[in-house]
């Protein structure tokens, strides 16, 4: 739930003011909704009432909305949405760790694109990663390295509370950089695509709803903490990446942080997007690894693809801003509200059918406006 999304946080509050607080709370409490709802439309009741699980990834849930007009539509729909977010995911870690390590070490004499390169020599044994219990140790490694981040800004902040002043927030809003706001704020809680799967793993599932309300609070209150502190310290001198603003000692030491927690989040959505890729060309389960040099040629071909696409694709943030709106968006507000109406409208008490209807208009409207902001982008770009 925190990514380096984070770091941006406090230039969302610079282009959305007081509005911007508000949406940090509402995208937990909406993020938090879609994930439950996600995970409901795995089970189903029984002749006795209970809840069974009779279904164990988004996929399933996507087949089993779409069966009457084709058995595996939803899904072929679903994995490619997942794997195109996944991959552009880890596409953006390779990139943001070449230019951390650009940034950190400006006196070598190489250049972004080669610490790229180094930075993906280092991952190259995620090739052997084959179980979800070590992408959990690297991701709990993760999270402390992101505590540290955190915990250095807001104590340099803290330090310079004297010249706070709420002043620094703004009260007139320009449509397109609040929409900017809206997408920094939003995806920086979303983790849909590995509900199912985390939700299965857990030893005691009945805990998920409790674990994701929690969780979502903390990060809720985390995100307001750090987002406002920044803010308050720098105004409008405030930068896209929030490190950007440290005195220098402390920003090569953060940047040397984030480096670490870059490749460290790196096998998160590798090894989910393997996952999806290893099940659908093999007919086996996909946590079980029968066809090792099978499973074994996915990773390579992934991981190279990731280089590749980091070296050679221009303009590669736009991008990444293009289908984020798309995939983030139905990955995280459409399809969890679809999917909920289709497979258990029946039970759906009044105010959950709006609320769904009410999830799934919002979330088309963010797509929507930022898939013309991307475009708009890419059109100056290339004018």
């Amino acid at each position: 739930l925190q990514g380096i999304f984070v770091l941006g946080l406090p230039y969302a509050l610079l282009h959305s003011g007081y509005s911007g607080l508000l949406l940090i709370v509402l995208a937990a409490a909406l993020c938090c909704y879609t994930g439950k709802i996600l995970i409901a439309c795995l089970y189903e009741e029984n002749e006795d009432g209970q809840l069974i699980r009779v279904r164990d990834t988004y996929e399933d849930i996507a087949n089993a909305c779409c069966k009457k007009l084709s058995p595996s539509l939803g899904g072929v729909v679903v994995n490619v949405t997942q794997v195109v977010e996944l991959i552009m995911t880890c596409i953006l870690y390779l990139v943001a760790s070449g230019n951390l390590l650009s940034h950190s070490f400006p006196y070598v004499p190489v250049t972004e694109k080669t610490w790229s390169v180094i930075a993906f020599v280092t991952l190259l044994p995620c090739i052997f990663i084959r179980t979800l219990k070590i992408v959990s140790k690297l991701s709990q490694l993760c999270s402390l390295v992101h505590f540290v981040i955190i915990f250095v800004v807001i104590t340099y902040c803290l330090t310079q509370m004297h010249q706070w002043s709420w002043a620094k927030f703004r009260l007139s809003l320009e449509f397109e950089d609040f929409l900017v706001s809206v997408g920094v704020i939003i995806f920086s809680y979303t983790s849909q695509i590995f509900l199912p799967t985390l939700e299965g793993n857990m030893k005691n599932p009945g805990e998920f709803r409790c674990m994701l309300n929690w969780t979502h609070f903390f990060a809720c209150i985390l995100k307001t903490t750090f987002a406002l502190t920044a803010f308050l310290t720098w105004g409008e001198k405030t930068k896209e990446v929030i490190t950007d603003n440290l005195p220098s000692f402390l920003e090569t030491l953060v940047n040397l942080c984030l480096l670490t927690k870059a490749l460290l989040s790196y096998p998160l959505p590798f090894f989910a997007a393997t996952e999806i890729v290893y099940s659908c060309v093999s007919k086996d389960n996909h946590s079980n690894y029968r066809s090792p040099l099978l499973a074994l040629t996915v990773r390579s071909s992934f991981l190279l693809l990731t280089l590749l696409m980091a070296m050679f694709t221009p303009h590669f943030a736009l991008l990444m801003g293009l289908s984020g709106s798309v995939t983030g968006a139905a990955m995280t507000f459409l399809l969890p509200s679809l999917f909920h109406l289709k497979l258990q409208w029946k039970k759906l008490s009044f105010l959950e059918k709006c609320a769904d209807i009410s999830v799934f208009i919002l979330g088309f409207l963010c797509s929507l406006a930022g898939i013309v902001c991307s475009i708009k982008g890419l059109l100056e770009v290339f004018g």
